[in-house]
């Protein structure tokens, strides 16, 4: 969703970095860190940055990948010894033909599931994986759930509904609510019933039914280029034409690419209301 953003953001430095750690050290703020970026793996001084981390008082220390690299024992070994015990894994379909189609890297999905099969080898370690919901995935929904069943590890799983970061959806990959919601349900049961935690992304909250509590659009404190969020703008969050009556305090409403494509759809959405 972010990746034309890549091309000219600037990344953080080591010394914002080591302000961030001493300001932990000092104040003891945060709990947890997430190290992220184009693919963070790639970082040679990943397991240094993680270990710090830990020695500045961050009990926990997360990354966000596509897990292909971890598939290699020994390096997956290494950031655990390190201090990285949370993995946040891109899982994009739930068979490795679509999921490489979708990633356009020939062998991904064999070698993100081994890599995640790795992490399950610690018992302190946990993983999470995000599925963006795309034209190209929905119908897959539940069969990833299944694909990642015998997962010991995997403690949660977050499908976060597509957006362009743009006006409109040249990608053609946004898919309607109501063509989509079957599937995610259908999904968010199996893996409740594997006992997995689950999160929701930018879907609305009045058509989840049952399972509206599990919209969560909140995220952690972000340190990135200030530009991100003139992109992130672009997604024109918020609007619904229910807006003004719906006393929602989580959902996103809808984003200028989806009322582009699918317009308002203001006869299937309906007004929250607290209490």
């Amino acid at each position: 969703m972010i990746e034309g953003t890549m091309d000219y953001l600037e990344p953080q430095t080591r010394q914002k970095f080591d302000e961030l750690l001493a300001y932990n050290r000092t104040h003891r703020k945060w709990s947890g860190l997430i190290l992220t970026g184009s693919e963070i793996t790639l970082h040679r001084d990943l397991p240094e940055l993680a270990k710090a981390a830990k020695q500045s008082g961050f009990k926990h220390v997360r990354i966000q990948s596509h897990g292909m690299h971890l598939g290699k024992l020994e390096y997956c070994t290494k950031l655990i010894d390190a201090g990285v015990d949370e993995f946040f894994i891109s899982v994009a379909a739930a068979d490795a033909e679509s999921h490489d189609d979708i990633t356009q890297v020939q062998g991904s999905f064999n070698k993100t599931l081994q890599g995640m099969e790795n992490i399950d080898r610690w018992e302190h370690t946990i993983s999470i994986t995000n599925t963006v919901v795309t034209k190209k995935s929905y119908k897959q929904l539940p069969q990833v759930v299944d694909a990642l069943a015998h997962l010991k590890n995997l403690a949660q799983m977050e499908f976060w509904f597509y957006w362009p970061m743009s006006g409109k959806d040249d990608k053609s990959l946004l898919v309607s609510h109501l063509e989509m919601l079957p599937y995610l349900k259908e999904a968010v049961a199996k893996a409740q019933a594997l006992g997995r935690r689950i999160e929701i992304k930018n879907f609305p909250q009045c058509l989840l039914g049952e399972f509206k509590h599990l919209l969560v659009n909140g995220q952690p404190q972000l340190f990135i280029d200030p530009v991100f969020w003139r992109e992130f703008e672009k997604n024109g969050f918020y609007q619904c034409k229910h807006r003004e009556s719906c006393q929602s305090t989580e959902c996103l409403g809808l984003n200028g690419a989806y009322i582009e494509r699918f317009g308002w759809e203001e006869e299937i959405l309906v007004p929250q209301y607290n209490g």
